[in-house]
């Protein structure tokens, strides 16, 4: 199967199936001598995992990761290092019965059609499982890009409720089950989650990943640009549909007067009064904060039963039992940090490569 690594110089290669032995994940292209042990991965996996309030998948996972190679005496070694995680709590029974039926929305009925065998234990590949280990590549990117580059992730809708921006909190994300930086707003989410989750059904969500301390420089113009890196990276997050960089969709509907993010001069530093283009012009990092948005759609694993057909084309009806998000929105907020800090850290190495610079 192709199509399972992702980057230029930082690079990684990810491994395994939703309820298979284990899973992980091959970062090559890491520079030798940077400090890196398991907990500095660690840190990053337990905002992930599953299980940690009734509004994600009760799957009980650890997600406890192993570092196999590329690391010597608690520094990188520049060769490939190798990370697992182990399955600890997979129930591929709760998926008997959709063995041989599509689930709307999934990608069953693609992954069937493309190689003709499926693993239908939650998925397999197609699974947010995987996403563990895009979550354990960005920490070493983290740590690549150093502590002078801040990435964050909140979640800034739930279905059609969308949070106040007047009443953005970052300390706020860290008091709620949502990421969500309005407090106010994470109240109504979990009303409105609660009535889904007994309903049988999911919601969609919308995800903004902001990364302050990004240096000017960074992308390749012209098939290689930072937003377009980064837009790719994030459409590739399970269950993603959407992305939009800065202003985004709505910079449609500005004229160009207000698009434009104006310039001055502070000492002999340039500022901008503005960021409608999110910190990246003509592909290139600005040195403004780098503002990036997805959108994710509902879950496609709920217990409502809805049209189908089978694997021998028979027209029947599914519902989908087993652990499952009502929002898969809400774990994909670290996932975003990850492959944004997996890109950045990737455009790094390329720009240091190119100019010796930064």
């Amino acid at each position: 199967m192709a199509g399972n690594s992702f980057g230029t110089l930082f690079r990684f290669t990810t491994w395994g199936e939703s309820h298979g032995p284990a899973i992980g994940v091959v970062v090559d292209g890491v520079p030798p001598r940077l400090s890196l042990t398991e907990p500095d991965i660690q840190q990053w996996l337990d905002k992930r995992k599953p299980g940690q309030s009734r509004y994600t998948t009760q799957r009980q996972e650890e997600d406890l990761v192993r570092i196999l190679s590329g690391v010597f005496d608690g520094v990188t070694t520049g060769t490939p290092i190798q990370l697992m995680i182990e399955n600890s709590d997979q129930r591929p029974r709760d998926y008997r019965n959709i063995a041989d039926r599509f689930r709307p929305g999934h990608a069953d009925y693609t992954y069937w059609k493309k190689y003709g065998v499926r693993d239908y234990r939650g998925g397999g590949r197609a699974s947010a499982r995987e996403t563990a280990s895009r979550v354990a590549a960005g920490a070493i990117a983290r740590k690549i890009l150093g502590p002078g580059v801040r990435i964050r992730g909140a979640l800034v809708q739930i279905g059609p409720h969308p949070i106040d921006r007047s009443a953005w909190d970052w300390r706020a994300i860290e008091d709620n089950p949502f990421w969500c930086p309005d407090a106010a707003m994470a109240l109504r989410w979990a009303d409105y989650l609660d009535t889904v989750r007994k309903a049988g059904s999911s919601a969609g969500a919308v995800i903004e990943i902001v990364a302050s301390g990004v240096p000017p420089g960074l992308g390749e113009p012209v098939y290689d640009k930072l937003d377009g890196d980064l837009a790719r990276a994030l459409m590739t997050i399970n269950a993603v549909k959407g992305v939009e960089i800065g202003s985004g969709f709505s910079a449609a509907v500005l004229k160009g007067e207000d698009n434009a993010d104006e310039m001055r001069m502070d000492g002999d530093k340039v500022v901008f009064l503005s960021n409608n283009a999110g910190g990246i012009l003509g592909g290139i990092s600005t040195g403004q904060d780098i503002v990036a948005r997805f959108a994710v759609k509902p879950t496609s694993s709920i217990l409502n039963p809805l049209r189908t057909v089978d694997v021998d084309g028979n027209e029947v009806e599914i519902a989908t039992h087993g652990r499952h998000d009502p929002c898969v929105g809400i774990r994909a907020v670290p996932v975003g940090e990850a492959m944004v800090a997996c890109v950045l850290a990737d455009h790094l190495l390329r720009h240091r490569a190119l100019t010796g610079g930064i």
